[in-house]
């Protein structure tokens, strides 16, 4: 059976790893276009399953701030709705600086994706949520993801994210943690809500992941989720 999957984006972000795209004209002139963040949604498509669905965030150039939040709640949650998964595919340019959270789309997708609705008598569930990494302009990973050799584990920078993503992140009520010897806390098991993968390691199982989110889904009693943008 198909899987109805939302993928939240900064659309126009190019500080990702170039895909070698190009565009040809009538006359077969091959012109190189600027990879962004959308043309990875792309790929998605030909990853994914055949019958499962995407469904798309933000469009190109589309600002929130003339928009009252009753708009923002009715366009999202029309197009989250059906949909059991969220792919947030988080990039190095995701943040505006310039912009409040609230005036940005992608903490509302995460908002509407973790909220429940009825609608005909049909109470939706909250989405399970996957945060894929893209690479940067350089292939490197690092400004999210680095890799602790004294502790022999991953180190996730949550501050870079919006904090709607952070605050649903090492999230379980009741951890299983240990004391690293360099005084880091490290954390085992299933210790988020939202798990965060690489684009690299995503692309080559994406089962695995989008069956993960739905476990988590499944039992997300044991966490202490944020629904609501701050």
């Amino acid at each position: 059976m198909g899987r109805k999957v939302f993928v939240s984006y900064k659309y126009g972000d190019t500080l990702v790893q170039d895909l070698n795209i190009y565009d040809v004209n009538w006359l077969g002139q091959r012109t190189k276009i600027k990879t962004k963040a959308r043309h990875y949604v792309n790929l998605l498509t030909e990853i994914l399953e055949d019958d499962d669905n995407i469904y798309k965030g933000e469009d190109d150039g589309q600002s929130l701030v003339d928009f009252s939040e009753g708009y923002i709640e009715s366009s999202l949650r029309d197009k989250i709705y059906d949909s059991s998964i969220t792919i947030v595919l988080v990039s190095k340019g995701m943040k505006d600086p310039l912009k409040t959270e609230k005036d940005q789309w992608i903490p509302w997708e995460i908002s509407y994706s973790l909220k429940e609705y009825t609608r005909n008598g049909r109470t939706s569930l909250s989405n399970g949520i996957i945060a894929v990494v893209l690479p940067d302009e350089n292939n490197s990973y690092d400004y999210y993801i680095t890799y602790d050799n004294v502790c022999e584990c991953r180190s996730l920078n949550t501050p870079f994210l919006f904090q709607i993503l952070k605050d649903n992140m090492f999230n379980q009520k009741s951890p299983s943690i240990s004391q690293c010897s360099n005084g880091s806390t490290v954390y085992h098991g299933d210790y988020s809500y939202i798990q965060t993968v690489k684009w690299i390691d995503f692309k080559s199982n994406p089962n695995q992941y989008l069956d993960k989110s739905i476990e988590l889904r499944d039992n997300k009693e044991l966490y202490s989720l944020t629904k609501n943008v701050k």
